[in-house]
């Protein structure tokens, strides 16, 4: 009579994850028992591509660190897909099989690599690749106000100042202002009247 297994294929996946969480957790702590703990002011400062930090953490930096990091993480990806291939294409055993296995995956990786060289050259031309920009694109309207009225519009924004904040409520409120003076407080218009137009065909 053949054994029966007590324990299925799920549970053994279980028993799998249980076990790496369980070494994890046991590394960290090792790790947290034999590792030197001496933190400094160099040790605790932030760390950027090997550049000091210099004033606040919290000011805007150039986006272009993300552009940047996102096409070499993009590109880097795709290139990962060549193993498989170099794997099936250095296979003696499926070319004997076919030769026509060797030149499909010759062609094919050969697509591949032109879509991603276009792909580059597209980001090159594009100037995603420099740091800074050499030509920065100036936006252009097609719009006929002058600039004049734009700077106007900067300068009365500029010397709008914000109040200050305050607790108690020094000014007297609108309401008790009419109440004292004994008239009826103003009767506001309303901000659009609106109209109704028949349908045409009525």
């Amino acid at each position: 009579m053949t054994d029966v297994s007590q324990i299925s294929e799920f549970g053994k996946i279980l028993i799998f994850l249980i076990t790496g969480i369980i070494m994890v957790c046991v590394i960290f702590f090792i790790n947290r028992l034999l590792a030197p703990n001496n933190p400094n002011y160099e040790k605790l400062t932030s760390y950027e591509c090997g550049e000091e930090p210099t004033g606040n953490a919290w000011l805007p930096f150039n986006s272009r660190f993300y552009v940047i990091a996102l096409t070499f993480l993009l590109f880097d990806v795709e290139m990962v897909f060549i193993f498989p291939w170099a794997t099936v294409f250095g296979s003696h055993e499926i070319i004997a099989q076919d030769a026509r296995w060797g030149w499909f995956s010759l062609a094919e990786m050969f697509i591949f690599l032109g879509i991603l060289i276009i792909g580059l050259v597209y980001v090159w031309c594009k100037g995603d690749l420099e740091w800074i920009k050499a030509k920065p694109v100036i936006p252009t309207t097609d719009v006929s106000i002058p600039s004049s009225f734009y700077e106007k519009l900067n300068l009365e924004q500029s010397k709008y100042t914000v109040k200050a904040f305050n607790l108690t409520n020094d000014e007297p409120e609108i309401e008790a202002v009419a109440e004292t003076a004994g008239a009826a407080p103003p009767i506001r218009k309303p901000m659009f009247k609106p109209t109704f137009k028949k349908p045409s065909n009525e």
